[in-house]
Order: structure tokens, then sequence, then C-alpha cells
């Protein structure tokens, strides 16, 4: 889970006491919500001043101690931090509701953007899960509209809820035919030429130019040490040989 602490979405202080409302019972599951208003998608890097203007909506226009959510969940699938797991949310509608399920909002909403993004409903399922384990809560999953008078969060969230929240199924890119895989030696750039060439073939015929020069470097020691032998002893052996076999050398490199 890409989770977002308070800290780092850069949170204000929640009002106390009633901030610090711990849960009176465990909960039951988790209730998901919509924002109930236009809104429009933007970068990740524009989302946390998102949620820090939700935080000042809930506390500067609507009195809250805090903002009202459990987590919020961009559509990028990262999960923000709200009044998180041990603290009582007071989004689901009146203090029953809030103390019985966490509340999970998905940014999207009743205009604008509707509908949630495959990275946001992993997000979702993320906080979801998050909130089962560690909570912990029960199994019961529902939306902020089941035992409250809204439309929230919305058809298509509520859709999602219904059928059990799953993650998006991803599509899987089909993997070319094994028949149909170069491997590393089959297609090779042509060094400082732009050309193609089957590396194969060309690994087989420098492998038959290597024998053959191979063969022409020992006939022509061969033949250097006799040159010198009937020269006399003023013939540096060693480096008309090591001179011979530099030349051959630099002509295999040019070959190649």
């Amino acid at each position: 889970m890409k989770l977002v602490s308070r800290a780092q979405w850069g949170a204000r202080a929640y009002r106390t006491p009633n901030g610090a409302t711990p849960y009176g019972r465990a909960r039951r599951g988790v209730k998901l919500h919509y924002l109930g208003t236009a809104y429009s998608d933007r970068p990740h890097e524009q989302c946390a001043a998102y949620v820090r203007q939700l935080q000042a909506q809930h506390m500067d226009g609507n009195g809250w101690s805090d903002i009202g959510y459990s987590f919020v969940v961009c559509t990028h699938g990262y999960v923000y931090e709200g009044r998180g797991l041990k603290r009582r949310n007071s989004a689901n509608g009146n203090t029953t509701l809030n103390d019985q399920d966490y509340a999970v909002c998905l940014l999207v909403g009743s205009s604008g953007l509707t509908k949630p993004t495959d990275a946001q409903l992993n997000g979702a399922r993320d906080a979801i899960d998050y909130c089962r384990k560690s909570g912990p809560a029960g199994t019961w999953l529902g939306g902020h509209r089941d035992g409250y008078a809204t439309a929230c969060p919305g058809d298509t969230v509520y859709a999602w809820v219904k059928a059990g929240a799953p993650r998006p199924a991803t599509v899987k890119p089909t993997p070319p035919k094994e028949d149909d895989m170069p491997t590393p030696y089959d297609l090779w750039a042509y060094k400082g030429r732009g050309e193609k060439r089957d590396a194969y073939a060309y690994l087989r015929s420098t492998e038959a130019l290597v024998k053959t020069l191979g063969t022409q470097v020992a006939g022509l020691t061969a033949t250097v040490n006799k040159l010198a032998q009937l020269a006399g002893s003023d013939v540096d052996t060693d480096r008309v040989v090591a001179a011979v076999e530099k030349a051959i050398a630099d002509a295999l490199t040019e070959q190649a």
C-alpha cells in the first residue's frame, strides 16, 4: 500500500478533545465515500494540496475537529491517512454510524471525474485490507448510502463495492512466440555502420578467419626463425617475430 502519512501530506493538527475520540467498539467493516461535488483529476504532485483543502473545508466550513475520513485515496492509488485506524471518523452520518465502520473516500466526484481509475480502485482495496487487518475491522463492506440517506458514494463506486471491491483485472501483454523471440546473438548492430547482421553467420566466418590466420602466423613464425638462423646471430629474432605477429593482429582487426 502506498500510504501517505499525515505528516507527509501536511495535515493540520486536529482539535481536541473531539478529534482524539477513539472508537468505542470493534468496527463492523468499511464504508466507501466519494466527494459529492465536482472533481477534476490532477497530477499526483497536487493531490496532497487537495487533501489539505478538504481538511480545511471540514474543519473551517463544517466545524469538525479534523478531516472527516479515515483514509482518502487519490486517482494515482495513494492512500492518505486521515483520522487513521484509531480515531473515530465523522463522515458516516452520525455518531453511531461513525463508530460502526471506517470511512474511506475516493477522490471522484458527482460530476467531472466520476469514474475511479484502476490505480485508485487498487488503492481503495489496499485501504480496505489495511483496515481489516490492522484496525481491526470485520468483513462487512458498503457505501455511505447504506443506512444513511445520501447518493454517496455514487453509482459507479457503489456498484464496485457491492461486487466485493475487486481489484481491477490487469491486461498482461502477450509475450511473443518462442520462435519469434530473438536471442542476443540473432541480430547485432554492426558497430559504426548502422547495419544489422546475422550474428551466428558473422561468428562462424570470424572463427574460420581466425583459424586461417593462426595457421599463417605459425608458418610465418617458423619462416622468420629460419631466416634469422641463416642471417646470423646479429638478428633480433624475438623482435622480428613480434613485429610479424602485430601486423597479422592488425589485419585481423581490420577484417572484423
